[in-house]
């Protein structure tokens, strides 16, 4: 066992627990966190597996149900967040959907922001209902529509803020009020603000969900996902989900985004920054229509942003006046930034979520998100920011 476990971690600051925290060491006392490839363990006798089975002796069973390596991930995030317990699965979409389904069942209520990843607008807006969970959809920056839909049989509330694409900032501590009064849980996607720029869980939120495949990573290099929670949440509801269902994080993905979370903090800023000044550029772009960033004052919400996160974010949205074709132009004339549905890299990416992450909504449903033919989806990169700019202008001509 490592000197510096996780209840060491509780007394060490930010940068120090992105580094070590969580950290457990073989018997060989190596350095970097080790990789645990394996599907089973043994055991000494035939009681020590009884015990293990039965909760009442620590140890691994199977690694479907927790692994070494995975539960250095989980702790190591778990003290970033400030959350009593975690549980990593193998994609974000497998945490977001765990969060819910461990929880709702059949006569349940959801009200959920409108302003959703596509993959989560499929989820509580087609599969939920398939189960007999009714789902509420608002305008989640008007508390007007939060407090006329709940219900007596709301079991949860569900919201991204910032939202994807349109970068919407919803007040979490009055949504979290409301749900708390009618005895709602309240779940936060946390993923285009990390754990660094939004404490969602001082905020209010019961339960934080992440696609770690996003910052964590930040380097394009694998998927994973992250449910933080309170530790009854955890044990008595989403272990059981998680363990029968199977969405668990490979061992060496949950290596992969230890060693991300080691540079979080350095990377997170420096992109923050490199964005505020693309979006200041792209606001003098005359062929720019509109430019959403949370940390300029333009932004609808850039009161509440300030308020609730300590920096506006790695990713601008930006909507060209030219339509789709000025933003398929745009697109194909970029020479350092890639065309890619990714975020969160280290490497610029650029999307057109009309045609991407959102090609599955009609129209009109589109048109009610804010999501024009023209709206592009930056997530700005580690590059130096002037390079940046100059592809942009010379893209946008």
């Amino acid at each position: 066992m490592a000197k510096n476990s996780s209840s060491d971690g509780k007394k060490w600051r930010r940068a120090t627990r992105l580094v070590r925290g969580g950290t457990t060491r073989s018997g060989h006392g190596e350095t970097s966190e080790a990789i645990f490839l394996t599907s089973g363990y043994v055991y000494d006798g035939a009681a020590e597996a009884e015990a293990r089975f039965k909760g009442e002796a620590p140890g691994f069973v199977y690694s479907r149900f927790g692994n070494p390596t995975v539960a250095m991930f989980e702790q190591r995030l778990a003290l970033l967040e400030g959350a009593e317990a975690c549980k990593a699965t193998s994609t974000g979409m497998a945490a977001v959907f765990a969060a819910l389904m461990a929880q709702l069942r059949a006569g349940d209520h959801v009200v959920a922001s409108r302003a959703l990843f596509g993959s989560c607008l499929y989820i509580v807006g087609e599969l939920l209902p398939r189960y007999g969970i009714e789902v509420t959809l608002v305008d989640g920056t008007d508390m007007a529509q939060w407090q006329a839909a709940f219900r007596p049989e709301t079991a949860c509330v569900f919201l991204e803020s910032p939202s994807n694409p349109t970068l919407e900032i919803i007040d979490l501590p009055a949504v979290s009020a409301l749900a708390k009064e009618n005895g709602a849980r309240l779940i936060v996607d946390n993923v285009f603000a990390t754990p660094l720029l939004q404490p969602a869980m001082q905020l209010g939120a019961d339960i934080v969900v992440y696609s770690a495949t996003k910052h964590i990573d930040g380097q394009g290099r694998c998927l994973g996902g992250a449910i933080l929670s309170d530790q009854a949440f955890v044990d008595d509801e989403l272990l059981p989900f998680l363990r029968h269902t199977g969405p668990s994080l490979s061992p060496f993905n949950a290596w992969v985004l230890l060693k991300g979370l080691e540079t979080l903090e350095l990377r997170v800023e420096r992109m923050c920054a490199n964005a505020l000044a693309v979006a200041g550029f792209l606001q003098s772009c005359g062929a720019v229509g509109k430019v959403l960033y949370p940390g300029l004052e333009s932004h609808p919400q850039y009161a509440l942003a300030q308020s609730q996160m300590s920096a506006g974010g790695t990713v601008v949205s930006f909507d060209m006046s030219g339509g789709k074709a000025a933003a398929f132009d745009l697109l194909n004339r970029l020479q350092l930034i890639d065309i890619s549905n990714n975020l969160g890299d280290a490497k610029s990416l650029i999307t057109h979520p009309a045609t991407t992450t959102h090609q599955r909504l009609q129209p009109e449903e589109r048109a009610a998100l804010g999501i024009s033919d023209g709206l592009l989806r930056l997530s700005v990169g580690l590059e130096d920011v002037e390079d940046v700019k100059e592809d942009l202008a010379q893209a946008i001509g």
